[in-house]
């Protein structure tokens, strides 16, 4: 671990029903917790969570599956990394740091999970902001040649077990470098220590198979949970942000496909590619503190 980029925060794990998921920890103030992507860990927060702590209790989790956090059997049709399996685990986090409601940010992955604590734990969420996604069902649905050229690896990692876990085992860091690299982005926006944090955890044969089950999931269980759902808006206030440069821009209507599914949407385009808190951390972290500031609408 680079414990120097969160100066101040403290590690622990914290034994969750369906998995003991590891915290970083920091700051005081109202909570909240920020939830990264993939292949990523909790260190893509690294430029703007040390600045969040100075007005918040910010919770930095890796998800079941990535960095340090267990990593369970997928469990028949990938239950165990479902949406709201992983919601859940998050929810249960917070009740055990004293936190019954909270603001929640989420990347990429961490943003489908949090989009589903929102719909499941209603009472739990003051404030949602997902960074670079549309919903899950919406993206599926206009899925196109161009749009699957350019999200190939949604396609690959959901292919059965064993195969793409064969295929990125074979040299991981290439893999991983290859798609932090792409999205509209370069790999120069990274920090060399969170590479490197990346590499270590990405490394892990269970790591990439626990990955792998999280797209799995997300193209069969959790459209499921999501088509169930339907009728189902986001209650609280939502702030969608995404990358000017990034293929969410290029292929999707972030706002309206976000309006679809919740009530209360608001939300910009950024100068960056997918991975938004660490191309772009000042305008990524100016926006998030208008948002989590603001007097209520």
């Amino acid at each position: 671990m680079a414990p120097d980029l969160f100066p101040g925060f403290v590690s622990q794990r914290i034994r969750a029903s369906g998995a003991d998921i590891h915290v970083l920890t920091g700051g005081s103030g109202p909570p909240l917790m920020l939830l990264h992507g993939y292949p990523q860990t909790h260190a893509m927060w690294h430029r703007i969570a040390p600045r969040l702590a100075e007005r918040f209790t910010v919770v930095c989790p890796d998800l079941r599956g990535y960095g340090d956090s267990a990593k369970p059997e997928g469990g028949p049709q990938h239950v165990n990394y479902s949406k709201r399996a992983m919601a859940r685990d998050q929810a249960e986090v917070m009740t055990a740091l004293g936190f019954d409601r909270f603001d929640l940010i989420g990347h990429d992955r961490g943003a489908r999970v949090a989009h589903r604590m929102a719909l499941d734990h209603p009472a739990r969420v003051q404030r949602l902001a997902v960074l670079d996604i549309a919903p899950t069902r919406v993206m599926f649905e206009k899925t196109d040649q161009a749009f699957a050229t350019a999200y190939y690896h949604w396609f690959f990692l959901i292919q059965p077990f064993d195969l793409p876990e064969r295929m990125i085992g074979a040299d991981p860091r290439f893999f991983l470098r290859w798609t932090l690299g792409g999205w509209g982005s370069k790999l120069d926006h990274f920090d060399p220590r969170a590479l490197a944090e990346y590499e270590r955890c990405f490394a892990d044969a269970a790591t990439i198979h626990a990955t792998c089950e999280d797209y799995r999931a997300a193209a069969s269980i959790d459209l499921e949970h999501d088509r169930a759902d339907a009728q189902n808006r986001v209650a609280c206030p939502l702030l969608v942000l995404w990358g000017a440069k990034g293929v969410v821009q290029r292929f999707f209507h972030p706002i309206d496909d976000w309006k679809a599914v919740a009530t209360d949407v608001r939300g910009e385009a950024l100068p960056a590619g997918h991975f938004l808190p660490e191309e772009a951390p000042e305008p990524t972290l100016a926006a998030l503190q208008q948002f989590l500031t603001a007097a209520p609408r």
